[in-house]
């Protein structure tokens, strides 16, 4: 399968992404959008990263473009860099996907790229020609550094005091910007499973293994709280005391509630229970980036956007405990990390009380791998197409009471659950969410539908 590109960047095998088709990506991305004269290229740990930075250097030189080399770093301390200088950037990242893939994500100096961008830089594939100037290059080193500042600026030295944290290290390009944030926030933190290899973690879809040991991490270590991230940092994993589970899109409003926001972007897979909080809207988008993006600059105001995977976007000038808060038009980890746990700080309680005030609703997500796009689309459309196929193959469940089509196939039924169906946009998975009134419920519900849709596509 050749490499895919679309908004969330460019993204396929290692061996298909050569240097002179990373080169023609560069060069059209850097023709057909905005780049302020400097490009900052950043990269994960992956041990195919170095090589595909280093083409993304020597193309942006190529253009006599200034290329700004922050090696390795998290995708979001490298928005902030770039987007603070009004120029573009580059990452080199395959995010949460396995080792043997990698990719590009594309900024410009206002932030991620648009379907538009995504068409323009398509359309100028193969077409452009290098400059005859050849541009320098520069190293920069404070990028992290400023990206942690901002967060300890913002909610101060002693917002987890008295918090013991531990930071699952594994492969995360945050894994020292994300102890060192902590500890300067007044946490005891107990570094975990430093990896020397790469090991791919979805954030959204955490495997019973891994979910095994988190849980006997925090009680070994005895553990206020748990926390890591997806491979370059652009979503957050938090586990409470007791090792559960805490949702992306149950941080997503927790935060929210703390920065004062009063409306809220997320994608129609994000927990319901957001509705019930009193937000003062609540829009719902497709599922990505992109689209939360072009809601909250739609709407403006104090708004914020989230996904269930966890990546937490600033649209505001928010006030923190201790200092304020700049917007950040970017998916984040740490302040959807930081924001819930000094929340829960401040009021006295656990993590695991704060969450238990919410409304219950609960989610569980995972994915097949190795189904094709194709595959799944068709899948797909049949149930949307043919309501008799659609209450076949949900047979045993309560009554169909709705139909959202918004991204691909979320059904409502009777007792008050959800099963949300549709193929990954970046990668040849088929993904189920579902939603029920206590965890064990949504679990089962997500098991089971996975279970169908193998036994049909597999």
């Amino acid at each position: 399968m050749p490499p895919k590109f679309g908004t969330s960047g460019l993204r396929g095998l290692v061996t298909e992404l050569t240097d002179d088709l990373v080169a023609d990506y560069t060069r059209a991305f850097l023709t057909a959008c905005p780049h302020g004269g400097s490009v900052h290229v950043g990269q994960d740990l992956r041990a195919s990263s170095p090589r595909i930075a280093a083409a993304v250097i020597a193309a942006v030189r190529a253009m006599g473009l200034r290329a700004v080399d922050h090696g390795v770093l998290p995708t979001p301390a490298l928005a902030l860099a770039s987007m603070g200088a009004g120029q573009a950037a580059i990452m080199v990242t395959g995010s949460h996907i396995p080792a043997d893939r990698n990719g590009l994500k594309f900024y410009l100096p206002g932030g991620e790229i648009a379907k538009m961008d995504e068409a323009a830089i398509g359309a100028a594939l193969g077409s452009v020609s290098v400059s005859v100037e050849m541009g320098d290059v520069q190293r920069a080193v404070s990028a992290v550094p400023s990206y942690v500042s901002r967060y300890v600026e913002a909610f101060g030295a002693d917002a987890l005091k008295g918090l013991r944290i531990g930071v699952y290290e594994h492969s995360s390009v945050a894994r020292d910007a994300l102890a060192e944030a902590l500890m300067q926030m007044g946490a005891e933190v107990v570094r975990l499973a430093r990896a020397d290899h790469f090991i791919p973690v979805d954030t959204e879809a955490v495997d019973a293994d891994t979910r095994e040991m988190l849980k006997r991490w925090c009680a070994e270590h005895a553990l206020d709280a748990l926390v890591s991230t997806d491979g370059d940092a652009d979503r957050p994993m938090v586990v409470d005391a007791t090792g559960t589970l805490v949702p992306g899109d149950v941080l997503g409003p927790l935060t929210a509630q703390m920065l004062g926001a009063e409306v809220i972007c997320t994608p129609v897979s994000s927990n319901t229970a957001v509705d019930q909080l009193g937000f003062g809207s609540v829009i719902r988008t497709k599922i990505g980036s992109p689209f939360v993006i072009a809601a909250m600059e739609e709407v403006g105001g104090r708004v914020v956007g989230y996904e269930a995977n966890g990546g937490f976007l600033l649209g505001f000038a928010a006030d923190g405990p201790s200092g304020k808060l700049a917007p950040l038009m970017t998916r984040d980890c740490l302040l959807p990390i930081v924001a819930p746990l000094a929340m829960a700080c401040a009021k006295g309680v656990s993590l695991a009380e704060l969450v238990s005030d919410l409304p219950p609703r609960f989610t569980a997500a995972d994915r097949i791998a190795g189904i094709p796009t194709e595959a799944s689309k068709a899948f797909i459309a049949e149930l949307i197409e043919d309501a008799a196929e659609r209450a076949a193959f949900f047979a045993g469940r309560a009554k169909e009471t709705g139909v959202d089509l918004t991204d691909g196939l979320r059904v409502s039924f009777a007792d008050d659950t959800v099963i949300h169906l549709r193929p990954s946009g970046n990668a040849p998975e088929f993904r189920c969410y579902a939603e029920a009134a206590s965890v064990a419920r949504a679990e089962v519900l997500m098991r089971e539908t996975l279970q169908a849709v193998a036994k049909r596509l597999g």
